[in-house]
């Protein structure tokens, strides 16, 4: 039965290694759990009776509760290690009854206070095996926290160009471009600019997919309200008379379909052409939908 607790505990861990491996260093794919917990949260935003500020919150705080629960998961499949071994593994200092202080909320104690490397001391392994894994759970809880960091530090910047890219469309479509005007060397440059920055979101939607779920803010900055016009732009410049304004624009095409092969493979799932899921996309974050 010892075992069974031991094995138990140590599978938790092991998942949420798992976890945090494929949502963080794995760029190509997105961690079950936390995947879960963010898709969730993203639709509850959409019931809620303030829509935007909901939606708002939602990627903040989708990110914080899967760091919660990563945190959560780690201590109490520590503490199933722990647990069976009270108190004859375990020294406590002068003033703890070894007896009352073998529970399973003790277990926890002792391993929230591993993980967060504050080595207080009154109650601390003495079996050999534990001795060892008590740093390692710390060393788990200083990764988890560098993880946090990066994971925050990496994220920020890949809203920040989705939400420059959809303000450099919101300018674009301001100012209507006629069809002389796009068929010049200068929409040429422009046109292959904008399909070398949708590659870059394209990227970021792969290697940071919980971008997907933030909010974009005020319509000018979201890229969901914006991206159907540079197809619309692709299609335009693609009967140009001009051969560097049609090579462009089927460069921009290409770009827009994969950004669109993406989204429907992680987040959408229409099965759609590029339209439909650019038409979903839209709908998953806009205001009709409140998210």
């Amino acid at each position: 039965m010892i075992w069974l607790f031991n094995i138990a505990g140590a599978a938790l861990v092991l998942f949420v290694l798992r976890d945090v491996f494929h949502t963080l260093w794995h760029p190509t794919r997105h961690g079950g759990l936390s995947r879960l917990v963010m898709t969730g949260l993203w639709r509850l935003s959409s019931f809620m009776t303030a829509q935007r500020r909901a939606a708002g919150l939602a990627g903040p705080v989708a990110m914080v509760a899967v760091v919660a629960v990563w945190a959560l998961t780690v201590v109490v499949g520590w503490a199933l290690i722990y647990w069976p071994h009270m108190p004859e593994a375990f020294t406590y200092t002068a003033g703890l009854r070894p007896a009352d202080h073998a529970s399973f909320v003790d277990a926890l104690y002792i391993s929230l206070v591993n993980v967060s490397t504050l080595g207080l001391g009154d109650i601390a392994p003495t079996e050999g095996w534990l001795r060892i894994l008590a740093p390692l759970e710390a060393l788990v809880g200083f990764a988890l926290l560098t993880a946090t960091v990066s994971w925050t530090l990496g994220i920020y910047p890949a809203l920040a160009r989705r939400r420059a890219l959809a303000l450099r469309l919101s300018h674009l479509s301001r100012t209507h471009p006629t069809t002389e005007q796009i068929d010049t060397d200068a929409a040429a440059a422009v046109l292959d600019s904008l399909a070398a920055a949708i590659s870059v979101i394209s990227v970021d939607f792969m290697q940071y997919a919980e971008s997907y779920y933030f909010y974009d803010g005020e319509d000018r900055t979201s890229l969901a309200f914006h991206i159907m016009y540079a197809d619309d732009l692709a299609d335009q410049a693609a009967f140009a008379r001009h051969p560097d304004v049609r090579l462009a624009a089927a460069v921009l095409s290409a770009a827009l379909e994969d950004l669109a092969v993406i989204l429907d493979q992680r987040f959408l799932h229409t099965r759609g052409v590029t339209r439909t899921v650019f038409d979903a996309f839209a709908r998953d974050h806009g205001r009709h939908a409140g998210v």
